[in-house]
């Protein structure tokens, strides 16, 4: 039915940028929401960015904010994650919400 696959990620020195991308397929609407988490080695998930597919409204956790940018593409059914300035501190799994399902992640490793 719904599938959320991300892709983008990679190994990258610190200071380095990515671009993540979260392709939805079967979308039920269910949610108006899009956004990206991610889970760091040893940690719990926590919230990165999220956009409203309808309104495009933005919000970001303060640690990103000023060096990722989330937006969308209504027609493609995509969402994109913008990293920038990467630090080792966002080493994690980066995974993709969308029509209340989980893709599986990307793995972004940010070297020193």
């Amino acid at each position: 039915q719904v599938q959320v696959v991300e892709s983008g990620g990679g190994l990258v020195q610190a200071g380095g940028s990515l671009r993540l991308s979260c392709v939805v397929s079967g979308r039920t609407f269910s949610s108006d929401i899009m956004s990206w988490f991610r889970r760091a080695p040893g940690k719990e998930r926590e919230f990165v960015a999220a956009i409203s597919w309808t309104t495009g409204s933005k919000h970001y956790t303060d640690s990103v904010k000023g060096r990722f940018t989330i937006s969308r593409d209504n027609d493609k059914n995509t969402v994109y994650l913008q990293m920038n300035t990467l630090k080792p501190e966002d080493t994690a799994v980066y995974r993709c919400n969308a029509d209340d399902s989980w893709g599986q992640g990307t793995q972004v490793r940010v070297s020193s």
